[in-house]
């Protein structure tokens, strides 16, 4: 016991000590993290603006799928505009080499989808997946770690094998709600999806706008017998 208690004490002094040199910082204002805090500080993490979409069946992204694909639920966990914290967050995300970011959104996005009756059955989360040229530059696919982190805390299954994205497209930025379906249009396909017959498959996306991506994902996995497709992203745009 005593030396258990050594090699935390001297583990919290190079904590420490590494602290001094390279800071933890918060993702949404830049101030240091204290012992305890994670990618956000409390005040942050605080202040962050959730939408409470997962309460609520008519909001604003389940209605952007209406008529378009037959999704059971849709949510996000915060709002997306030009400027504030949420835009750090993605672009630490993305761009930043921060694939830890994405795995704590999805964490506190699966406390929430636990509690919540349109997704507690949820038995698989998917993430709309990178062309393997994007993933070989980024190194990681940033709606995969958002899958991991909900997956972690939902205890279910994740897959990023089940749906493929067949070709490389173009970035969806600047383009209108028709060129970016057709930009996307019988883009994915799916691999060995008599696995998943009759699930609950909680789609995942970093950000949704249009739902153009999100929409030609979701008609691709409806396509296995049985299965039932919700919708879950780190933010939406408004």
């Amino acid at each position: 016991m005593r030396n258990t208690s050594i090699r935390q004490t001297v583990g919290n002094y190079l904590s420490d000590f590494w602290g001094l040199f390279f800071p933890n910082t918060c993702c949404g204002c830049g101030n240091h993290l204290v012992k305890g805090e994670r990618i956000l500080c409390l005040t942050c993490l605080h202040d962050m603006p959730y939408t409470d979409f997962h309460l609520q069946d008519d909001n604003v992204i389940a209605k952007r799928f209406w008529g378009r694909a037959e999704v059971h639920a849709a949510t996000a966990l915060l709002h997306f505009q030009k400027g504030n914290k949420v835009q750090q967050l993605i672009h630490q995300l993305k761009y930043n080499e921060r694939d830890d970011v994405g795995v704590y959104l999805g964490e506190i996005m699966g406390k929430q989808l636990k509690h919540a009756d349109a997704f507690k059955d949820v038995a698989l989360v998917v993430p709309v997946p990178l062309h393997w040229r994007k993933k070989l530059k980024r190194g990681y696919n940033q709606s995969a770690c958002f899958a991991q982190g909900i997956a972690t805390e939902m205890s279910i299954e994740t897959s990023t094998d089940l749906l493929q994205r067949a070709r490389h497209t173009q970035t969806q930025t600047k383009k209108t709600r028709e060129e970016r379906w057709l930009n996307v249009k019988d883009v994915f396909a799916l691999s060995n999806p008599e696995k998943h017959q009759g699930k609950h498959i909680l789609l995942v996306d970093d950000v949704v706008t249009t739902g153009a991506t999100l929409e030609a994902c979701a008609q691709a996995l409806l396509q296995i017998p049985g299965a039932r497709v919700s919708i879950a992203t780190i933010a939406v745009a408004e």
